[in-house]
């Protein structure tokens, strides 16, 4: 199927278009250096619509589909991958809330989430629960009014910076359906933060270990029922794939563009690279498969807006799919610089960093395998 941009999708393109270029790009080096996410850029995005993009417009969401979130996210990585990517993880933790909490908890953490008073982080990983997510150990014990909080949450993008961690936490029995969701505030007694990780790539964002030491939660921070946090985790990743498909996807094409610059500036053995044959069709295959992935992830995301039962497959699907050729391009458009590709004045190399965790997190493009075959199992 072919998804011809609507007249108000095109506005979105040009407005998310238009940020990449003069509020996240000239800034993507330094903000990598100083190791630490913009606050006042963030919030400027929030002024956007671009911090509850499927968040209900009561509360002050912009209430726009999966397919517009792919968009945007695709556009916001053209400028700076780290900051497009900690947004999508901002927006699946209000998402969760504006779907799954209580009248009470929409109003009382979804107007600040939209503008970005409050950032919001999702804490699912632990140090021994990554992929296999429904072994978590994290234990949540009920004490009057509220839980008693332990254990350790591992790489959590924002932790020591958000000010709101949607946590998954054991309340129950072993496996998935023991598993509860609590909203921790920053300043909950009992929370602390490890040291800041030395990541690859990513490096704005702060990534650390959320530690909870007889932390304190209210059972009215309780998303749902005990016993729903694994299904809603896993209902929140279904989005999560295609946004952070969508930033690989972005960011390749930031690469693409770059490589293409640069094959028409520099010049070996008396032209320029363009004019080698082997360059061209370098390119041309690099744009082709990311015009593919863009095709396909359009049609994963439209699959999740419809409810489609298929949605868990594709969206499997387009994440392992797009996020794999998002690096490929990426690597190819680094080694169409050369030697210059390596420097880091160049940037494409910290795209190529930033872009190699997009096959990890979210589910590792080995477990898309697996849910992608159990889908197929199902169906055939």
């Amino acid at each position: 199927m072919a998804y011809d941009t609507t007249e108000d999708q095109n506005l979105i393109i040009a407005t998310a278009r238009r940020f990449a270029k003069d509020s996240l790009a000239p800034h993507a080096m330094a903000w990598e250096e100083a190791g630490t996410l913009d606050r006042a850029t963030l919030r400027a995005l929030a002024e956007l619509g671009f911090a509850g993009i499927y968040v209900r417009d009561d509360v002050g969401g912009s209430g726009l589909t999966r397919l517009d979130a792919a968009i945007i996210f695709e556009e916001l990585s053209r400028g700076d991958v780290s900051h497009a990517a900690f947004l999508s993880i901002h927006n699946m933790a209000s998402w969760m809330i504006d779907t799954f909490g209580s009248e009470d908890q929409r109003q009382r953490f979804l107007p600040a989430l939209t503008n970005m008073e409050m950032i919001a982080s999702y804490c699912l990983t632990e140090p021994g629960a990554g992929s296999d997510a429904a072994s978590l150990s994290t234990t949540a014990r009920l004490d009057g009014d509220d839980y008693v909080v332990n254990g350790t949450k591992a790489f959590i993008s924002g932790a020591g910076f958000s000010d709101l961690y949607v946590v998954m936490v054991r309340t129950g029995e072993a496996g998935p359906r023991g598993i509860s969701t609590l909203l921790v505030p920053k300043d909950a007694p009992g929370l602390s933060f490890g040291k800041n990780e030395k990541k690859m790539g990513w490096q704005a964002q702060p990534t650390a270990q959320v530690i909870f030491e007889d932390c304190r939660v209210p059972v009215a921070n309780r998303l749902g029922e005990e016993g729903q946090g694994f299904t809603f985790a896993m209902k929140g990743l279904d989005g999560g794939r295609l946004n952070i498909a969508a930033c690989s996807l972005g960011g390749a094409s930031d690469a693409l563009e770059r490589a293409f610059a640069y094959s028409r500036d520099r010049k070996q053995f008396g032209q320029a690279l363009w004019n080698f044959q082997t360059t061209q069709f370098k390119l041309a295959d690099m744009a082709t498969e990311l015009e593919v992935a863009r095709v396909f992830l359009r049609h994963a995301a439209a699959a999740l807006d419809a409810k489609s039962p298929e949605a868990t497959k594709l969206c499997a699907m387009a994440k392992r799919f797009v996020t794999d050729v998002g690096f490929h391009v990426a690597n190819q458009a680094l080694q169409i610089h050369g030697g210059y590709g390596y420097l880091k004045d160049y940037e494409v190399e910290r795209i190529v960093r930033d872009l190699r965790v997009h096959q990890i997190l979210e589910g590792t493009n080995e477990v898309m395998r697996v849910i992608i075959a159990r889908e197929l199992d199902r169906g055939f």
